[in-house]
């Protein structure tokens, strides 16, 4: 059985991104980034995920999001499979009250 995948509310990330405790991998796709990305989100879309690992740090601590956090969820647990340190961020953008730039 695959170990859990960990999550983080919405204003968890937004409470850390002063201190940079995670690096923000956004996985939509970029019609949707283009409507607003979190401040300092990288973005690499969903099937892009498994040819990007050589850009992602097996040592760093990574936040997915994407809309909803059903894609993001399937990307995390992906990449924990990998033995990448991720988290998902729970009910996506469509929860997140924070900046975003575009």
């Amino acid at each position: 059985m695959a170990d859990e995948i960990k999550e983080i509310s919405p204003e968890e990330v937004e409470e850390s991104l002063e201190r940079n405790k995670y690096t923000i991998i956004d996985v939509r796709e970029q019609e949707e980034v283009q409507q607003g990305m979190i401040k300092g989100a990288r973005h690499i879309p969903l099937q892009q995920i498994p040819e990007s690992l050589d850009q992602l740090e097996k040592n760093e601590e990574y936040v997915l999001v994407c809309r909803s956090g059903r894609r993001s969820y399937n990307a995390s647990q992906y990449l924990q499979e990998q033995g990448y340190n991720v988290r998902n961020m729970v009910g996506g953008m469509l929860n997140w009250k924070g900046e975003v730039t575009f």
